[in-house]
């Protein structure tokens, strides 16, 4: 059975649902706001996740947006109020700032992501991550670095559950050959994609996309499709900011992005030739 889903997955889609009902209302932010007397941002908060939604004000939306169903409205409170509760990331705001991105993360069927600058967070080692958060630090701060290390390391727990996500990676040759944290560590992080990416319990599809295959589809940066198991949790794209990331939710994009990476996919190095240069990057940072 796919674990149950976290509160932020229960957020987004409450979010939604909030969202497709103002739609359907044919109401504006604006007009809602004016019947509420709310701030004119508040709603475009609510919507897109930036401000927590209060169980009370989930019952006024409801009733402007004309939903009477009993069963429905209390169905909507009681997902705020699931959505409000604290996931295992929540000890590690100063670090990781909301943690939305890593709840979904969380509770997604399958990632597929294209990184063009370094190996993502689920597939770093230890010290590989060590490096990256390091050098991610305008001013250096030892404690800071260990707790940002410790919640990558806890999201990585995902990929030994019973039913991990279906991870498809395609990375952009400079990702694996850039030494980064020096050669020993490189080395030990190619050699760990190599293993992961053949352990019979984890789905992880690992592709390459050299140098050789010159403008591609990935140029404008790197982004992740998360697909969730229910079909009312459409799927997303996440970008990763210098702050915290960017979320898109409209289908016309979601279809974009995916005709990107499937493009991608196919230009690509397929993944035993991947694993092949991978090995040989490795063997040469000997």
């Amino acid at each position: 059975m796919p674990a149950m889903p976290s509160p932020s997955a229960r957020g987004r889609r409450l979010r939604h649902e909030l969202r497709r009902l103002r739609e359907e209302a044919g109401l504006t932010h604006s007009e809602v706001a004016r019947r509420l007397e709310w701030s004119a941002s508040k709603l475009s908060r609510i919507e897109t996740g930036q401000s927590r939604v209060q169980t009370g004000d989930v019952r006024d939306l409801l009733d402007v947006y004309g939903v009477t169903d009993t069963a429905v409205c209390d169905a909507m409170v009681q997902l705020a109020r699931e959505a409000r509760r604290r996931g295992w990331w929540t000890r590690y705001t100063d670090v990781l700032g909301s943690g939305t991105y890593v709840g979904l993360e969380a509770d997604a069927s399958a990632l597929h992501t294209y990184e063009s600058q370094f190996v993502r967070g689920l597939l770093q080692t230890e010290d590989y991550a060590r490096a990256v958060i390091r050098a991610g630090q305008a001013r250096p701060d030892p404690e800071t670095l260990e707790r940002r290390l410790i919640a990558r390391m806890a999201r990585q727990e995902i990929l030994t559950r019973p039913e991990p996500p279906e991870i498809w990676a395609v990375l952009d040759e400079p990702v694996v050959s850039r030494p980064v944290g020096g050669a020993g560590v490189m080395r030990a992080q190619l050699q760990h994609l190599i293993e992961v990416s053949t352990r019979p319990n984890t789905p992880l599809t690992l592709q390459v996309l050299p140098l050789s295959v010159g403008a591609h589809p990935g140029m404008n940066g790197p982004f992740v499709v998360l697909e969730f198991h229910s079909p009312t949790d459409p799927p997303m794209v996440y970008l990763e900011t210098a702050t915290d990331g960017l979320y898109i939710e409209e289908p016309p994009d979601i279809e974009r992005y995916t005709l990107r990476f499937n493009h991608l996919v196919a230009r690509a190095l397929g993944p035993d030739e991947s694993r092949t240069m991978i090995a040989d990057i490795a063997e040469r940072m000997a």
